[in-house]
């Protein structure tokens, strides 16, 4: 059997009970908080390095393995080679000159600066990662709802059966083959007209003069006239502004940065990491429960038979179904005053 480590960030501060909370105090197996009942991810507790070694493990043996880097000294554990990005700014005064500086917790890679931050002033405010604000927290935020570790490392779970490890383990291949992906930022066109070009230049040395493009838009090699359209909102795409390609999608479709979103949440998909799954762009977490169930008491997937499932269709690993309090089967009286399963 396997035991998952108790969760980061003991004693820190509830972000929803705003002072109620003495701090989070982690349940054994849920993956909450026993002293306020709130989800881990709604305390305060930032920690970029051990992001950084969750997000590795996902991409680790992956097409994304370039993206992460062994740790020194280590066992062969992946880091995520997290790219950061420092703007220092003169501010203009009478006195000396001074500088201002800006960090970004994460910026795509790949780019110039200047279209780095470009592509960064079409988020929301409030969703740039700058160090220290509140798009920091909600970037860590999104990286714990989104991609949970218990769903692709087994250390994290709180208990699997031989069987079950074997069942996790194929899973996790099968996704990281299929469906995993990182986004790609570039202006309209670069990443498309690319595989293309390198298409025809293998199959045909005579292009045509005018070529019909997957997505409908008509460019001519001639006048380099093409227009391109979100694939999230419809809308034109301007031609001096970055747009997310996501390499599983095909480079014929694009997206507006703020557009590149999980199809089942709407949230924005943290540092571009998507998952493909039958022309729609998912979150790890809801990619992972659209394949299999989530048990609604420890936020785990189930991987054995041994579950079950309410009228209402939420699912539960048997012995999870319980009260919140004395951990009695809920479906047998206990006595507590307040009786909860969630």
């Amino acid at each position: 059997m396997s035991k998952g480590p108790l969760p980061a960030g003991k004693g820190a501060a509830c972000l929803t009970c705003k002072g109620i909370c003495p701090g989070f105090q982690p349940h054994s197996w849920r993956k909450a908080c026993v002293k306020c009942q709130c989800s881990q991810d709604e305390h305060a507790f930032i920690s970029n390095n051990e992001d950084d070694l969750k997000v590795g493990r996902l991409l680790a043996d992956s097409r994304y393995t370039h993206l992460t880097a062994k740790v020194k000294g280590g066992d062969g554990t992946r880091v995520y080679k997290r790219n950061r990005m420092i703007v220092t700014n003169p501010v203009v005064s009478r006195k000396d000159p001074t500088f201002n500086t800006v960090t970004y917790d994460w910026a795509p890679t790949g780019l110039t600066q200047k279209l780095a931050m470009l592509y960064m002033s079409l988020l929301p405010e409030e969703r740039r990662p700058v160090a220290g604000t509140e798009g920091s927290l909600y970037r860590h935020k999104q990286l714990t709802r989104q991609l949970p570790a218990y769903d692709h490392d087994p250390a994290y779970c709180h208990s699997l059966s031989e069987a079950e490890l074997k069942v996790m383990a194929q899973f996790v291949k099968s996704y990281k083959e299929e469906s995993l992906g990182v986004g790609e930022v570039a202006l309209p066109g670069e990443k498309s007209t690319t595989k293309r070009n390198e298409k025809i230049s293998q199959e045909q040395p005579d292009p045509p003069l005018t070529e019909q493009t997957p997505d409908g838009a008509i460019e001519s090699p001639v006048s380099n006239e093409t227009e391109y359209y979100c694939s999230g909102c419809g809308q034109l795409a301007a031609m001096d502004e970055p747009v997310v390609y996501a390499d599983r999608a095909g480079y014929e479709r694009l997206w507006h940065p703020a557009c590149f979103v999980c199809g089942e949440c709407g949230e924005a998909l943290v540092d571009l990491i998507y998952f493909w799954k039958e022309g729609a762009l998912l979150c790890g977490r809801h990619y992972c429960q659209s394949i299999r169930p989530r048990c609604l008491g420890c936020d785990e997937l189930i991987f054995s038979d041994m579950l079950l499932q309410e009228a209402s269709g939420h699912v539960w690993h048997k012995e999870h179904f319980c009260c919140w309090l004395c951990g009695q089967d809920i479906r047998v009286e206990c006595g507590c005053d307040k009786r909860q399963t969630t």
